[in-house]
């Protein structure tokens, strides 16, 4: 990662642009970089991984693995090995922090429960307030005894074995589905999961390519996904593609910056995270699409965004898994088209690193936009031709997506927009402000 732009901290500028205009490798994608550390720590053998997103999340479940007995391994950027406990994961004396990373502990949760260990998992404060009893509770269905504060981190993780369940999860979650398949792999019995709404599918992807048994079966709109425990998993080389929910930052700027012409290369390009690419043509995004090659048993493509007028549509609810952090961003670009853009079906927006949903409609309000919040909803009027006026400041409350939005939406004002804080960006995007200043964004720090 970028040394300058991991140690970037404090409020932030984005100045008025015009011309952004480059090319980029998308960074390397997030959910594929922590399952390739989980599951070469579970599989017997060596797994040596390139491209691996070297941000804050993903090097404390690097740090977690090692303290779970798996041999993990930094030989030169985006390059790790891992070598593996054959699904031997032992209790570590001190506990696991993960930071402000709700993947890496939910699914950590999962793997070190179905090694039969135990472990005390820590985060910060965002992470401390965030729910965990989406997980704990089924995986203690399975048998896992945790202990937690009132349903959040400090929790606690008692050694002990697993029988697998048969369970549908109550919200769209790709963390609880990965959590719960992780721990059947040590679990006794057939682990099924049956998900209502599709989401993204890289743990079963990824599963496959280790080596595991596990069948998937589409049953109407949804997915039920069966694996038989205990197996183990067998190390793999893994080349991580690209980031969709990165990447979107960029190629909106290009759409809302004036005489803009962008291109990301080796972008994940899995219908499961792919519903913004989709929303933004529907919106008449000028986007073309090459197909790239296949990473990590993913297909990726080459992403040109040109400055476009865009047009408010309505959002079908049914496509939030494939999209879900991807909304802020989204937002902003519905900011600057003509007409309204309604988006509903966005709950899970409150439970994010903060509630992301009242958190996406002040940034837009304080910039002169004109929204409207409901519990589930958000509706944004955007101005069209004359845009937006910006000059506000962007209350990120920790959350790295809140921040870069708010940061994109600045380049695409009249007056440009601050937000007050960048330090949490290094969580997911570390180089983001090198990446933006080479396609001509006058980002100021400080």
């Amino acid at each position: 990662m970028s040394e300058t732009s991991s140690r970037l901290r404090g409020p932030a500028q984005a100045h008025p642009a015009s011309g952004l205009a480059g090319s980029l490798a998308a960074p390397g994608d997030k959910s594929v970089s922590h399952r390739a550390l989980i599951l070469g720590a579970l599989a017997r053998g060596e797994t040596r991984i390139s491209g691996l997103l070297e941000s804050e999340d993903v090097l404390n479940t690097a740090k977690a693995m090692a303290a779970l007995g798996a041999g993990v391994k930094h030989n030169r950027p985006g390059e790790w090995v891992v070598q593996g406990t054959s699904g031997r994961l032992s209790t570590p004396p001190e506990p696991l922090d993960f930071g402000n990373s709700g993947t890496g502990v939910r699914l950590v949760m999962g793997a070190v429960a179905g090694s039969g260990a135990g472990a005390d998992f820590v985060g910060d404060e965002s992470l401390s307030s965030r729910p965990m009893r989406r997980v704990t509770d089924p995986l203690g269905l399975m048998g896992a005894r945790f202990t937690t504060t009132d349903g959040r981190l400090p929790a606690h993780l008692e050694p002990g074995e697993l029988a697998a369940i048969d369970y549908t999860p109550p919200i769209a979650s790709a963390q609880v589905k990965s959590a719960i398949l992780l721990a059947g792999l040590g679990a006794k019995g057939e682990t099924c999961v049956r998900e209502l709404q599709v989401t993204r599918d890289h743990t079963e992807t990824m599963l496959k390519s280790f080596g595991a048994e596990i069948d998937v079966t589409r049953e109407g709109g949804g997915t039920r996904i069966r694996l038989t425990g205990p197996q183990r998993l067998t190390g793999q080389v893994v080349d991580v593609p690209g980031d969709p929910s990165s990447s979107a930052f960029a190629i909106v700027a290009a759409l809302i910056v004036p005489d803009s012409e962008v291109t990301l290369t080796g972008v994940m390009n899995n219908p499961a995270r792919t519903g913004l690419i989709e929303t933004l043509k529907e919106m008449g995004a000028d986007l073309t699409i090459v197909p790239g090659p296949v990473m990590a048993g993913e297909r990726t493509m080459t992403v040109t965004a040109r400055t476009s007028p865009l047009r408010g549509i309505e959002v079908p609810a049914e496509r939030a898994p494939a999209m879900i952090d991807e909304y802020p961003i989204l937002a902003v670009a519905a900011a600057f088209a003509t007409g309204t853009t309604f988006m509903p079906g966005l709950a899970e927006l409150r439970a994010k690193e903060s509630d992301r949903l009242a958190g996406t409609a002040a940034l837009l309000t304080v910039n002169g936009a004109r929204v409207e919040a409901g519990e589930d909803s958000l509706t944004v009027y955007g101005a069209g031709p004359k845009g937006l006026e910006g000059g506000g400041e962007t209350v990120t409350h920790h959350d790295h997506r809140l921040a870069m939005s708010g940061l994109v939406l600045g380049l695409a004002s009249r007056t440009g927009a601050r937000v007050d804080d960048i330090a949490m960006i290094a969580t997911s995007y570390p180089d983001f402000f090198d990446h933006m200043r080479s396609l001509g964004a006058a980002l100021e720090a400080g």
